[in-house]
């Protein structure tokens, strides 16, 4: 609140202005106590601009306003002819009235200043919140955008790594031409495997068939071995046989010769 001051009651005003001011900058930490102080003042300016009762400089106007309008009905009162008295008085009144009106108006003109600027302020204060919000609003739709474009630059990223791998394969004719061989080879190893595998069943059969062979052949091998065996054994017996019959003939010949 900026303190009204005029020729008048302006003086105090200052002054209590100066004094609040005075406290406020010897007290120091005493901020609470400089802000009550502030407020009860605030409340004794606004009394004394209404009333007009203090002043620096003579008499109260309100006190001076009084003792005109006083005079002027004492007088009016007397029963002696007096109007040139009154008529005198009341001049007197009206100019002191006058006097009394003139800082009334000014001040008035102040709050009626004050008044609109505080319209003007509040007006503006609106604007400026509205904007706030707006640009807040402005703000969240921003945000979705970006989220938005991250999305959509990363989908991107995707695509041309994707499109950079698609560029560096062969044409689809190559491809192709490459998987018709690679099915050819495919199908030529497939009758390879069918021949092989036909060779290979047809070598189990036959070694099968040879070692049955030799089964058989060391069967009989080994029968040839028990008969010549035991033909050379009855050989053998029957030499001894022999043997020994001519060893017996031969001794009975010798006794009868002798």
């Amino acid at each position: 609140m900026k303190p009204v001051t005029d020729k008048h009651g302006g003086g105090d005003e200052a002054d209590g202005w100066r004094k609040v001011s005075g406290r406020g900058e010897t007290t120091g930490g005493a901020a609470h106590y400089a802000f009550g102080a502030l407020e009860e003042d605030d409340v004794i300016i606004k009394h004394r601009l209404l009333t007009r009762t203090t002043t620096t400089r003579g008499e109260p106007p309100l006190k001076k306003l009084q003792k005109k309008f006083t005079s002027f009905a004492l007088e009016t009162e007397k029963d002696a002819e007096n109007y040139a008295d009154c008529e005198r008085l009341a001049r007197a009144f009206l100019q002191e009235l006058k006097t009394f009106e003139l800082p009334l108006v000014k001040t008035k003109a102040v709050i009626d200043a004050n008044v609109r600027e505080k319209e003007n302020f509040n007006e503006l204060n609106d604007e400026i919140n509205r904007k706030i919000l707006e640009a807040q609003d402005d703000i969240e739709d921003l945000k979705k955008q970006l989220e938005e474009s991250k999305v959509e630059r990363k989908h991107k990223e995707e695509c041309e790594t994707i499109r950079k791998l698609i560029a560096a394969q062969p044409p689809r004719s190559e491809t192709q031409e490459l998987i018709n061989e690679l099915e050819k080879e495919i199908a030529s190893l497939e009758a390879e495997n069918t021949a092989s595998s036909r060779t290979l069943e047809l070598r189990k059969k036959q070694f099968a068939l040879l070692l049955h062979v030799v089964d058989e052949l060391q069967n009989t091998i080994e029968e040839d071995q028990k008969s010549m065996i035991e033909e050379m054994r009855m050989a053998a017996i029957y030499e001894n046989k022999n043997t020994v019959e001519d060893a017996a003939g031969g001794s009975a010949e010798a006794m009868a010769i002798d």
